[in-house]
């Protein structure tokens, strides 16, 4: 191999050596800015579900307004209730379905005219 030759392919290494380097540069750079933002959107998260809780915290600090008074009704005697009602079944009718078979019992002979003639 000659020496040009030799002299192209470590500049090229050089180069691609250079340029791999500031790509992963580049890359960590932009890791670290992306961590500092998923950081702040977090902190700023943190502190509206702190706001939201303390809201929370409030609101049950606060007692609830009485109840209104259940109306008086006349009540009757323990005695005079209300009888338990009854409960009757009734079963409903029986359904019956008739099928018609045959029984080879519809009036003619099994064995042909019958008969035993002699001619």
């Amino acid at each position: 191999m000659s020496r040009t030759n030799v002299a192209v392919i470590a500049g090229l290494l050089a180069v691609a050596a250079m340029l791999g380097t500031i790509a992963a540069t580049h890359t960590v750079a932009l890791g670290a800015a992306q961590k500092q933002k998923a950081n702040a959107s977090v902190q700023q998260r943190a502190k509206q579900l702190a706001a939201y809780e303390a809201s929370l915290n409030r609101a049950l600090a606060r007692k609830t307004p009485a109840l209104p008074a259940v109306p008086k009704t006349p009540t009757a005697s323990p005695s005079a209730t209300a009888p338990q009602q009854r409960v009757v079944y009734r079963r409903p009718p029986a359904i019956v379905v008739v099928k018609h078979t045959h029984h080879r019992d519809d009036g003619r002979s099994e064995y042909g005219d019958g008969g035993g003639g002699d001619g």
